[in-house]
């Protein structure tokens, strides 16, 4: 019998209602993990459970504010009340934003408005679940970034600055927390190929430029972001929330402070 990776792990997914949130949720309950999704539309965190539910897995529910600190540690006190820790967290929450205004235009409420958004909801959830993690149980914090940390290309000021805080913060957290017997680990994929179909925020996010090019989202990122990798193509949601489940698990048990490139050779580092 094939060992489960996260076999009798507690993990909470932060925007786990979303396309790659609920995209490593299922794959994590897949791998034996007893799954908390948490975000703000219960339909799609219901949309989310039933898959798991369906499959066998074992998950739960919660409607979080995430930018609500007293709220985000009320859910996870009562998760580690009733599992005795947690053991893993991802904060897979998304943050719409500017992208393509260059600085003459860009106001400075647009500018702020992911670094503020992804910061702080990095910041609430760590604190909310670190206080349940680690110590005698191995504990694991993922948190995703995008490769704007890293490229110099226009018109993404306030997201390219609000990914190279998130991938600081991970490295800084990494250090703290190592001595608590925690890791942290960030994920930097690229727009993912099938999440405009998937329901996650990619469509909202890409549609100005593709009408702009007179090409539907998916073509925009087939014809267009597709071309700028190494690999011609890019990243799959299966890709990514497999990718997160070993890193989660004692396999990846030596990865910290580290963020992992899943830009299919945007970035090379």
């Amino acid at each position: 019998m094939t060992e489960l990776l996260l076999e009798k792990k507690n993990a909470v997914i932060y925007g786990g209602g979303g396309a790659i949130g609920g995209a490593i949720a299922r794959v994590f309950a897949r791998e034996g993990a007893r799954v908390f999704v948490a975000g703000r539309t219960q339909a799609k965190l219901d949309a989310v459970a039933g898959d798991i539910t369906a499959a066998g897995g074992t998950v739960e529910t919660a409607q979080v504010d995430v930018f609500d600190q007293q709220s985000a540690e009320r859910h996870a006190d009562a998760i580690a009340e009733t599992t005795g820790s947690i053991d893993v967290a991802v904060n897979a929450v998304s943050v719409m934003h500017d992208q393509g205004t260059t600085l003459a235009d860009l106001s400075l409420d647009e500018f702020m408005r992911p670094i503020d958004g992804f910061l702080r909801a990095m910041f609430i959830t760590s604190k909310a679940v670190t206080r349940h993690m680690g110590r005698e149980r191995p504990g694991v914090i993922l948190t995703l970034s995008e490769p704007g940390a890293k490229l110099a290309v226009g018109g993404i000021l306030g997201h390219a600055a609000s990914a190279a805080g998130k991938e600081a913060f991970s490295r800084v957290l990494a250090a703290e927390l190592a001595s608590s017997n925690i890791r942290v680990v960030g994920i930097r994929p690229h727009a993912v190929v099938d999440a405009p179909t998937a329901g996650s925020y990619t469509k909202d996010l890409f549609q100005p430029g593709a009408e702009a090019a007179g090409k539907t989202v998916q073509e925009f990122l087939d014809e267009g972001l597709a071309q700028g990798t190494l690999l011609k193509r890019l990243p799959t949601l299966s890709e990514i929330a497999e990718t997160a489940a070993f890193l989660a698990s004692d396999r990846g048990g030596v990865m910290t402070g580290t963020v992992v490139n899943l830009s299919a050779g945007a970035l090379v580092d």
